[in-house]
């Protein structure tokens, strides 16, 4: 059971024979370790996305809006619903990043060429060009830290 937001969400899935076994025997200390390895490894790529973001004068939450318009996967269009989905975030959350964005002109809002009462968020040139700096930085960064992360998931996987 998750909680969010004072909120309680039963979380189900198809459980496996692997996954029943799991969750009646004690887990070995490895298994924590590979766990805690992995959780920070991720905290670590993150936490330098973060410090990234902030020195392009954006705040993090932003740089992932600028990349989930950016980087939405074929046949999706870039509306708030989609964009909060894709944040994982409610929609005014993501409409007040919205906001704070095209205040400072890195995004503008659109109508919809197919239905003019739905809105899409598009890149501007400075949206664009902060998006680019940050992508390149963070794909260097994961030329270096990639190894450690993948071995940290594979040992946490196995």
């Amino acid at each position: 059971m998750l909680q969010s937001d004072g909120q309680r969400y039963i979380v189900t899935r198809y459980a496996s024979d692997t996954d029943q076994h799991l969750r009646r025997h004690n887990l070995p200390l490895a298994t924590y370790r590979s766990l805690s390895e992995f959780r920070h490894q991720v905290r670590r790529f993150l936490r330098y996305s973060e410090d990234a973001a902030r020195a392009h004068g954006i705040e993090p939450q932003q740089h992932q809006l600028l990349l989930a318009i950016k980087g939405l996967p074929k046949g999706k269009t870039p509306t708030i619903r989609e964009l909060a989905g894709r944040l994982q975030i409610k929609h005014h959350s993501t409409v007040d990043l919205i906001d704070r964005l095209e205040e400072a002109g890195r995004i503008v809002r659109q109508p919809a060429m197919s239905d003019r009462r739905q809105v899409l968020i598009r890149l501007t040139p400075e949206g664009e060009r902060i998006l680019r700096n940050l992508s390149v930085e963070h794909q260097i960064e994961l030329t270096k830290v990639g190894p450690k992360l993948m071995r940290a998931l594979a040992a946490a996987i196995k």
